[in-house]
């Protein structure tokens, strides 16, 4: 039963259902974060005591920003769970998703290929610079 309490911890809500997460660890937060259109999902996955939520809203902004390319306009949520909204300006992404863009140092920790959806999925430590 433990078991599978722990498996919805990172469950994605209704309008993520089904896409990839990209994980990202910024300032020892952990995100799994999933982009749908203009807005980003950022789910804190690892164990912090008893965090407030400006500074995990900080960071899963950046999350957000670095996995979708965008601009992140408004963080809204709590410590477990935000949601972002974007800015991704007129005809898509700002920056490239995949390039550090010179605010953040990362290091990818691994990848894959997700057998779900057959997209490319990067788990990466990224520290503010």
């Amino acid at each position: 039963m433990l078991f599978m309490l722990l498996v919805g911890c990172n469950t994605a809500g209704p309008h993520f259902r089904g896409l990839p997460a990209t994980t990202v660890t910024i300032e020892g937060s952990t995100f799994d974060v999933r982009v749908n259109g203009d807005l980003a999902e950022a789910i804190r996955t690892n164990a912090q005591y008893a965090p407030r939520f400006g500074p995990i809203r900080d960071r899963a902004g950046m999350a957000m920003e670095m996995v979708s390319g965008c601009k992140v306009k408004e963080v809204r949520g709590d410590q477990a769970l935000a949601t972002g909204i974007l800015d991704c300006g007129d005809g898509g992404p700002l920056i490239d998703r995949l390039k550090p863009q010179g605010e953040y140092e990362c290091l990818t920790l691994d990848s894959y290929v997700s057998p779900a959806t057959n997209e490319l999925v990067l788990d990466l430590d990224c520290t503010l610079i």
